[in-house]
């Protein structure tokens, strides 16, 4: 399966009382992602807290999602578990639910080697016949994949066929180009790098970015699939202050403030996250307003 241009991250609202799952609040939010034109519906990733959701909603949250979405674009849903037979009681899930790719990434409490890490995927791999997404990123994880075990990993387990890599290292996308002569599709999931990611030929962005900024993710792409880099260029550098504040503020809270700003009720991030502070939402709400003007 070849997806290209803009992945988009849902959040995973909870209500405001509660904490409990608000799946209506999905269904909402995910119909405006649609609506912002991504290529792709990415649930159960970093933005969308699965690292703190129960095994229950997770299985709610990935069976809502790929039912609104309806298979208008495709659904990439996220496991990051870690134990090898968790990551697989919820590969065979995602497979069972109708998503068409899952993006796994090993988690890290005592530091994988390279072949624990290699018989990680394998297994996987083998329970399902889903496409495999190998998502890098050391920040959350703990655990940061080279780009020669990747590649190596592409060759040689059928249903790995992707790399989304959110180190923001340009060079690695190089690397992997080179490695593989070109044939591993790269994905950034790096928001600040997206210009230089698209330009150096990353077949997408994974991105939370479309909740807040509609439609500017894909403008940017599109402006690249065109040739047009002074179009990109301005396109990008409306959003970067947005993009570089969500990152520095971690995803759950910045994005989740940024919705609830824009009439979107998805709650606060499940303890021991916390919400935006009142100047980090009064900053955010001045960063939005800019960009989108």
């Amino acid at each position: 399966m070849k997806i290209e241009g803009i992945i988009a991250y849902p959040v995973t609202p909870f209500k405001a009382d509660s904490q409990q799952l608000d799946l209506e609040a999905l269904t909402i939010s995910l119909n405006a992602l649609l609506e912002s034109q991504c290529d792709a519906i990415a649930p159960l990733g970093s933005a969308g807290e699965s690292a703190y959701l129960t095994w229950q909603e997770w299985q709610q949250v990935a069976q809502t999602t790929i039912a609104v979405v309806n298979q208008r674009v495709p659904v990439i849903v996220g496991i990051s578990e870690l134990t090898t037979a968790m990551a697989i009681q919820k590969a065979k899930k995602a497979e069972e639910l109708g998503a068409d790719v899952i993006m796994v990434i090993p988690v890290s409490y005592w530091k994988l080697t390279d072949q624990e890490i290699y018989d990680y995927y394998q297994q996987i791999a083998a329970s399902v016949k889903l496409p495999i997404m190998v998502y890098n990123n050391p920040a959350t994880s703990g655990i940061d994949m080279s780009p020669e075990l990747i590649v190596k990993m592409f060759n040689e387990i059928d249903t790995i066929c992707m790399v989304k890599d959110s180190t923001g290292d340009i060079q690695r996308m190089h690397k992997f180009h080179a490695l593989s002569q070109g044939k591993l599709p790269f994905y950034n999931g790096s928001n600040p790098l997206a210009l230089e990611a698209f330009c150096a030929g990353a077949t997408g962005w994974c991105t939370a970015a479309p909740n807040l900024l509609g439609d500017l993710p894909k403008q940017l792409y599109q402006a690249i699939q065109q040739g047009d880099l002074s179009k990109a260029q301005t396109i990008f550098y409306q959003q970067l202050p947005v993009l570089s504040f969500i990152v520095k503020g971690g995803l759950p809270k910045t994005v989740k403030s940024g919705l609830n700003l824009l009439g979107f009720s998805v709650g606060s991030p499940r303890s021991p996250l916390q919400g935006a502070t009142g100047a980090e939402i009064e900053q955010l709400k001045g960063l939005i307003h800019a960009a989108v003007k």
